[in-house]
Formats: C-alpha cells, sequence, structure tokens
C-alpha cells in the first residue's frame, strides 16, 4: 500500500449479524463522507424490510493457489516445479492471505515494485505475474469467483533476454572437461544439452523408456509445451547413456543422492564457469554464459554449419520458424558460399549457350545462297 493510502470500512446489522464492509480506498476516490452514506443506505434497506444482497466473501488467494498448484502438479512439465517455487518464494507471504477483491491492479504495481527491490530480474519478476494471472484464469474458469482479472491493467516487463553467447567448439570441449573433473553427473548433463539441444527440464524428466540404443534416438515426451519430439543421439552421448541407464523403464535417468529425481541444477556448473571467468565483469545478462547458453550453443554451431531454420527448429522442438530467426545471421557465411556456387554455375553454362548460338547462325549463313547483285537496267533516254 502506498504511504498515506487509506481503506474505508462501514458496518451494519444484517439479519442478526454483524456484517463488516469494505467500500474502498482514498486513492480509489473513496471517502469517509461517500463510505457514511453507503452505511445509511444499506441500513435504509434494511429497515424497509428488503433483505440486503450480502456479498459473498471473496476467497484467499491462498485457496485459489493451492487448487491451481494441485491441478499443474498433473498437468505441466515438470510436475509444476517452477510455479510451486515461485509462488513459495514471491507470492505466498506477500499476497497469499489477501482475498481476490482486495487483489487490485494497485496491489499488483505495488507487488510488482516490491519484486524489482529484492533485485529480481525481468524475466523473474514477469513470470510471477504471469503466475497470478495464470491463478485468477483457472479461479474463473472452475466458477471459483468472477471478475476481471486485475493483472489485465497491470504492464508486464518486457524482455530483452535473446542470449547471444554462444560457445565456441573449444570453448565446449573445455567446460566439459572441467565439469567431468568436478561433478560426472553435471558434466553429463551439459552433454545432452550441448549435442542434442535439450533444455535442463527435458533433461532431468527423461526415463529409461525414453531412450532408444537401438535405433539412437531420445523420445522427448514432457517437453516445454507438452509436445513430444525425438533427439538424435551422437557416439559420445549414446556411450554416455549406455553407462548410465537404469534397469526399469519408469526410473529416471538422473537422479540425486537419494535416488529421486532432480529439481535444480548443481551450483557446480556455476563455479566452473566463474573459475573460466567467462562472467567476469559482465552485467548484460544476455552475454552471460549460463547452463542454457549451452542449448544455444547447439543451435548456433548447427547455423554456421549451414542446417536450415526449419532443422534447427526441429532440434529445438518449437512449433515456428519466429523463435530460430535469431540464428539466421550466423549462416550468412554458408549462404553467401551457396550464392557464390550458383553463380560458378551460372557462369560455367554462358561460353556453352553462346557457343550453341554462333554455331547455328554458322549453318545458317552455310546453307543459304548469297544473294546475286542485279545489274543496273539500262534505259533509253530520249535526247
Amino acid at each position: 500500500m502506498k504511504s498515506g493510502d487509506r481503506s474505508y470500512y462501514i458496518t451494519y446489522y444484517a439479519g442478526g449479524k454483524k456484517v463488516f464492509e469494505k467500500i474502498g480506498k482514498q486513492s480509489e476516490k473513496y471517502t469517509a463522507e461517500l463510505a457514511y452514506q453507503i452505511r445509511i443506505e444499506r441500513i435504509r434497506e434494511r429497515r424497509h424490510g428488503r433483505e440486503l444482497d450480502i456479498r459473498k466473501r471473496a476467497p484467499k488467494f491462498s485457496a485459489i493457489a493451492d487448487k491451481y498448484l494441485a491441478w499443474a502438479a498433473k498437468n505441466k512439465a515438470r510436475e509444476g516445479y517452477d510455479d510451486v517455487n515461485r509462488y513459495n518464494k514471491h507470492l505466498k507471504d506477500s499476497i497469499g492471505k489477501k482475498r481476490l477483491d482486495d487483489l487490485t491492479p494497485m496491489v499488483l504495481e505495488e507487488l510488482k515494485s516490491d519484486l524489482y527491490g529484492k533485485g529480481l530480474s525481468d524475466a523473474t519478476v514477469k513470470h510471477v505475474l504471469v503466475l497470478i494471472r495464470m491463478i485468477w484464469n483457472k479461479a474463473l474458469t472452475w466458477n471459483l469467483w468472477h471478475g476481471e482479472n486485475p493483472i489485465r491493467r497491470v504492464k508486464l516487463p518486457t524482455l530483452q533476454n535473446r542470449r547471444e553467447r554462444y560457445l565456441s567448439p573449444e570453448e565446449a570441449a573445455l567446460l566439459l572437461a572441467k565439469l567431468r573433473e568436478r561433478s560426472p553427473i553435471t558434466h553429463d548433463i551439459a552433454l545432452l544439452s550441448l549435442r542434442c539441444g535439450l533444455r535442463f527440464g527435458e533433461i532431468v524428466s527423461l526415463r529409461r523408456m525414453d531412450v532408444d540404443l537401438d535405433n539412437s534416438v531420445i523420445n522427448i515426451a514432457d517437453s516445454k509445451d507438452k509436445t513430444s519430439r525425438k533427439a538424435f543421439m551422437t557416439p559420445a552421448v549414446k556411450e554416455m547413456l549406455q553407462a548410465r541407464l537404469p534397469g526399469y523403464p519408469e526410473e529416471y535417468v538422473f537422479t540425486d543422492r537419494q535416488g529421486e529425481k532432480i529439481r535444480e541444477l548443481s551450483n557446480v556448473f556455476d563455479r566452473v564457469v566463474e573459475g573460466l571467468g567467462w562472467n567476469a565483469g559482465i552485467s548484460d545478462r544476455r552475454q552471460k554464459v549460463t547452463f542454457h547458453t549451452l542449448r544455444h550453443t547447439h543451435a548456433s554451431l548447427l547455423a554456421i554449419q549451414g542446417e536450415s531454420l526449419i532443422t534447427i527448429a526441429e532440434a529445438l522442438g518449437h512449433k515456428s520458424l519466429q523463435m530460430v530467426k535469431r540464428y539466421a545471421h550466423l549462416s550468412d557465411t554458408t549462404r553467401r558460399e551457396a550464392a557464390e556456387k550458383l553463380e560458378r554455375t551460372m557462369a560455367e553454362a554462358v561460353p556453352v549457350i553462346e557457343g550453341s548460338k554462333e554455331e547455328k547462325a554458322g549453318k545458317t549463313r552455310k546453307g543459304k545462297k548469297k544473294p546475286e547483285k542485279k545489274s543496273p537496267r539500262k534505259t533509253n533516254a530520249k535526247k
């Protein structure tokens, strides 16, 4: 709440019960006089025998959030882990106890300011606000509440997070070597992302039954957009998976020390990158090396070696080419070489075409007789 903002409440009896009703805030143009007039109207209606339409109390945000998170666990990627994490970190204590009719656009703008005050990035703030929107929308869909979603009147952060930094083949090899020394499982997870373009969530969701060693195929069923696709193993990936695969089809390929599914990437990755000095002095997050840089590197190197955007989109699991257009400039050299090759092919055909024209013209000249010169006609001129 902004400093100095005031809320107005009224109280009256209805049906033998004392009713407390929130009228509004000073910042919403409510005044003590207006609240007083509304209270008089409530009492007048009661005294004249008309039953008051006592407003059903709005549910608390936490009650709706619990239902949403239970749904997300069954229907979203990674069993809704990201949503649970964001709710517990940023929403449970701040707005969890508030009722839905108290969550005005102004309250959410204040929440957004508080999130930025904690030093959170644009991306994180946007994820949190979008989570509120999704929870509210489910309340509407499930008829648990009514009314406009207040997030519609809150401006979401505009992201400039298209990652630009990618690793050279030499840097990728160095990173893998350092990771192998520190943490074999982190190395293997990184290898899958670099060589096959998988997201972290897709990697830790892999089960034994998703890996087809006979055909060197990885079936990705639990992707970000809930669609399935195939990734093809390189020899190094296949060798790694052969050594790591569990015995039962339902078991996860990568597990923590308790044998459970891995939820978060080990901080070994960040420590290795820090040791290499790749992020030293860099404040632009697009230029920093993170785990997602590995997937970006996979796509970038595909573009550099001349693969089409369609191939890159399929490898990354994107439904449209819009998401991979940023890689187009990396294939400039390949496309330039293709254009030069086409030019050479066309140039080689030109002498043949010109030669054919000359030969045809020669045959035409040889087959025709030269026209005889006509002698001037003699005329009898009169003297």
